[in-house]
């Protein structure tokens, strides 16, 4: 069975939604790579057992993001803030080269702040 590695992702969104046996059969599966032979042995059950579970755990994930958008808004939000971060670097950069004005490098300390915080705040 391929394995989708964008349900990795969204696992880590989502996971607290799926029952503990759906999380743990997910997390052997895609976080520590067992077979799903592998996980039928450890948890006393078919592999075909595993493997449904698995599947319905992955729908159930998709149509989750499907109706949240939660990681494609991180995923959003992580570009745009390393583009701010580009950006405040060019005005830097400019500022240095030119007249040093101290409110535009404090400005763009406040930028860079922000951009931290706000990281640190939305990322899983």
């Amino acid at each position: 069975m391929p394995k989708n590695l964008e349900i990795s992702l969204l696992l880590d969104f989502y996971g607290e939604m799926l029952t503990q046996k759906q999380r743990n059969f997910l997390m052997y599966y895609y976080d520590e790579d067992l077979s799903l032979s592998e996980i039928a042995e450890n948890e006393g059950i078919t592999r075909q057992g595993v493997r449904d579970a698995v599947k319905r755990a992955e729908a159930q994930l998709i149509e989750m993001e499907s109706k949240l958008h939660l990681a494609a808004r991180h995923e959003e939000l992580r570009k745009s803030l390393e583009e701010i971060t580009a950006c405040a670097e060019n005005i830097n950069r400019y500022n240095l080269s030119h007249d040093l004005s101290r409110e535009i490098n404090d400005n763009v300390t406040k930028i860079r702040s922000l951009v931290e915080i706000l990281s640190d705040q939305s990322f899983v």
